[in-house]
């Protein structure tokens, strides 16, 4: 069963600070550039922890060094920054337990349609895969794992949510959170959530975040029993929850507390009582979005090759063309692309643009050892034929060399070929919720950076402190 929790979040004074100026996009999706702007706007910006600028004569994490030596890192002063944030109260934790409502209204990229995504945020309950209670849908970067793990055991603090799917075609936590109705399929809001946010913020990307804060004892229990039944898929964080499972296990054993026993065996919970973790370590933050509801947005994420030798135009196209259709086009037009039927691509080199679209018999042929769920993926067919088999990358090379580019601006991808920064751009279309709930479930995987989901769960509405 799927276990939340409420918890008393660490959250900014907004009488102390202004909300814009202290949170932060996460931390996987942070530029130099950006990194440099959160610095700029705040000494209390949550850059400090999440992802600190180094600084010469760092050490390795404290695990890592000679007995008797002291670490000095960005994770050593990202926990220095939260101590010092709580001394001066810049960061205060909330007097009881709660849950909280999160909403995001934007408008979808390169279009101009306004949508609202809901969900809410709690502690929830880290399992491992092979309990089958959550599910990830693509594979990670070990290099992000360690260094999460090393900012954890640091700071001892969650200052970013994972963000998990579930199903729920009764909308049941919207409507006890928002007042939410919800019929075939659709939902609609009622009155009942134009209350005033206790938080409302506007990022850099236009995006308005509210947030509304639920303490009510009962309407949490309510909220928590009606996800118990629920399956869990990571859409966003599989580094971060993995090194939490993995931390999770560790403090277990060092506890002598089992991880897969809740502290209350009974979970009979009345009105006024509130569930809590068998120990602080055993879950983690985590916003929660019904995949039944509307405002979810899925954007491709393109793949740009860089640092091949001889590559060649026709050659590659030749060696592609037992697998796919090549149709040479005017321009990388993403309507032609997005206009085709079946698998396609627009691949885009130095000597023009083309678009390739699956031969199923051939393709079908070729993925014979994948699983029939995978193989139907256009990211599947592109990192199995195009990259693995035709250009010799397979995903220990691009692992391990580094010379893929996963960038989601279509723009941006072409342009890094047209200014020879890259030898080839692949511009994809995008996962379908569908296609991900059914890869996830049924326990495979897709290669990484498969999915990008719009917009992002802002960093610093909360924070879990385990101490």
């Amino acid at each position: 069963m799927a276990r939340l929790y409420p918890f008393r979040a660490l959250r900014y004074d907004t009488s102390r600070v202004q909300m814009e100026d202290v949170v932060t996009q996460p931390y996987d999706k942070i530029t130099p550039e950006m990194q440099q702007r959160y610095y700029e706007r705040s000494p209390y910006n949550l850059i400090r922890v999440i992802l600190g600028k180094p600084e010469p004569g760092d050490t390795e994490p404290q695990e890592f060094l000679p007995p008797g030596e002291q670490a000095h890192n960005v994770y050593t002063r990202a926990a220095e920054a939260l101590k010092q944030w709580r001394a001066e109260a810049i960061l205060a934790e909330e007097a009881e337990p709660a849950l909280y409502g999160y909403s995001q209204t934007y408008v979808v990229p390169h279009s101009s349609e306004v949508r609202e995504r809901r969900g809410f945020i709690a502690l929830g309950h880290l399992y491992d895969y092979a309990d089958k209670v959550v599910y990830r849908h693509e594979q990670t970067f070990p290099k992000h794992k360690s260094d999460r793990m090393a900012l954890f055991k640091a700071t001892r603090a969650y200052c970013e949510q994972v963000y998990m799917l579930y199903s729920d075609p009764g909308f049941t936590a919207e409507k006890l959170i928002f007042g939410v109705k919800g019929q075939g399929g659709s939902a609609s809001f009622d009155g009942r959530d134009t209350r005033p946010a206790d938080l409302a913020i506007t990022d850099e990307y236009g995006v308005v975040h509210r947030v509304w804060k639920v303490t009510d004892p009962g309407l949490i229990n309510l909220i928590v029993t009606a996800m118990a039944d629920k399956k869990l898929i990571i859409a966003d964080g599989h580094h971060r929850y993995e090194t939490s499972v993995a931390y999770a296990k560790e403090r277990s054993a060092q506890l002598r507390l089992p991880l897969g026993e809740p502290l209350d065996p009974d979970e009979k919970l009345s009105p006024s009582h509130l569930p809590v973790p068998p120990f602080p370590e055993a879950a983690m933050m985590m916003t929660f979005v019904n995949m039944d509801a509307p405002g979810i947005t899925i954007l491709p994420t393109h793949r740009v090759v860089f640092g091949l030798k001889d590559f060649n135009t026709g050659e590659f196209l030749a060696k592609a063309e037992p697998f796919f259709r090549v149709t040479p086009l005017a321009s990388a037009d993403l309507q032609i692309l997005t206009a085709s039927q079946g698998t396609a691509f627009l691949v885009v080199t130095r000597d023009g643009s083309y678009l390739l679209q699956a031969k199923p018999e051939a393709v079908r042929e070729a993925l014979a050892g994948v699983p029939a769920r995978q193989a139907q993926l256009d990211v599947v067919q592109l990192h199995s034929i195009l990259l693995d088999r035709i250009l010799g990358l397979s995903q220990e090379r691009i692992t391990q060399l580094g010379n893929v580019h996963f960038i989601r601006e279509a723009a941006e991808a072409v342009e890094m070929v047209r200014s020879e920064q890259a030898n080839v751009a692949f511009l994809i279309k995008p996962i379908t919720l569908d296609q991900l709930r059914d890869v996830s479930l049924s326990g495979d995987v897709m290669p990484q950076k498969s999915t990008d989901f719009y917009p992002k769960l802002l960093s610093g509405l909360a924070i879990y402190a385990l101490d």
